[in-house]
């Protein structure tokens, strides 16, 4: 089973930054593709970023120049690094574990950003 507890949330103004980070609760990044997950109220869930076993990332392009996801394998930590920040990024933030057979999800961080 595989635990996935996400941290750093919070309200941030316009044009500021913060880091998320994804406790895992394994050494699970060879094995799991991992990705971070955003839902704003009334719409869908939607990919912000992933990370593959071999460290290639991909970004939804509304994040593209501004988000980072990055992992410290030693910490079993994964993180996502927000800056230039918008009011459309306002959401819940989920952390996702994928592989062939399982998905696994943290409770979520919520990030709020306003003036």
């Amino acid at each position: 089973q595989v635990q996935l507890v996400e941290s750093g949330g919070g309200l941030v103004q316009p044009g500021g930054s913060l880091r998320l980070s994804c406790a895992t609760s394994t050494n699970i990044f060879s094995r799991y593709v991992m990705g971070w997950y955003r839902q704003a109220p009334g719409k869908q869930r939607e990919l912000v970023a992933q990370m593959f076993g071999d460290d290639s990332t991909t970004y939804a392009n509304s994040v593209k120049g501004r988000f980072t996801i990055s992992r410290d394998n030693a910490k079993n930590m994964l993180y996502l690094q927000m800056n230039s920040l918008k009011p459309e990024d306002t959401a819940l933030y989920y952390c996702r574990a994928l592989d062939g057979l399982s998905v696994y999800w943290g409770q979520g961080t919520q990030v709020t950003v306003s003036s």
